[in-house]
């Protein structure tokens, strides 16, 4: 299995990119976020998933290690495949993911290509528990850096309600809600009691 590939930028289309490693040129699928990163001439690594079916081997490339696993993660919703995966994070940065799926946005998620209101639910719903396991990390996650960790007050008012006795699904889902009601840049204190009022009512 191909886990990931170094090499120069040969050419980019809108759909993926042709990465020549060594004098072989791997074409490699990859989301609109990746592909924007990437430049012909340029030196690239790409995080790597590699499909294989009866009829053909596909490569999926990644910037990080974080969108990797969110698109190994979106699969696991029924009806979601590797092109609707991918549009889904054309569209949406995995923080923005992290956030929509926490708070059930299940509109912000309906914008990728190919993803109706019924299958935008079905995500919503399904993921919703593996959201704030994706944006807080395990030991693992930590050591490759997913980048969808709240950082700041954020990710501090989540381990303090976490420390209180909170679930991390309902942490992450009450202030990602109290965050969007106070603004960004709100202190972790004002983020805790908006929170924490949140899950009073």
């Amino acid at each position: 299995m191909i886990g990931k590939l170094t090499g120069i930028v040969d050419s980019l289309d809108e759909d993926g990119v042709i990465l020549d490693v060594n004098g072989v040129g791997y074409l490699v699928s990859c989301p609109a976020s990746t592909l924007s990163r990437l430049a012909v001439g340029a030196h690239a690594a790409l995080m790597v998933e590699m499909k294989v079916s009866q009829d053909s081997i596909r490569l999926y490339g990644f910037a990080s290690a974080e969108e990797r696993e969110w698109f190994r993660l979106l699969q696991t919703v029924q009806n979601v495949g590797s092109k609707v995966a991918l549009a889904v994070l054309s569209t949406l940065s995995p923080r923005d993911l992290a956030r929509a799926l926490a708070l059930g946005d299940k509109a912000m998620i309906g914008r990728a290509p190919g993803v109706g209101p019924k299958l935008a639910l079905r995500i919503a719903t399904e993921l919703k528990d593996k959201a704030p396991s994706m944006m807080l990390g395990s030991e693992d996650a930590a050591a490759i850096a997913i980048a969808a960790v709240p950082r700041g007050p954020e990710g501090d008012a989540v381990s303090a309600l976490v420390h209180l006795g909170y679930s991390d699904a309902r942490a992450a889902e009450a202030v990602a809600r109290a965050a969007q009601a106070l603004g960004e840049h709100t202190e972790t204190g004002a983020l805790i009691r908006e929170a924490l009022k949140g899950m009073g009512r």
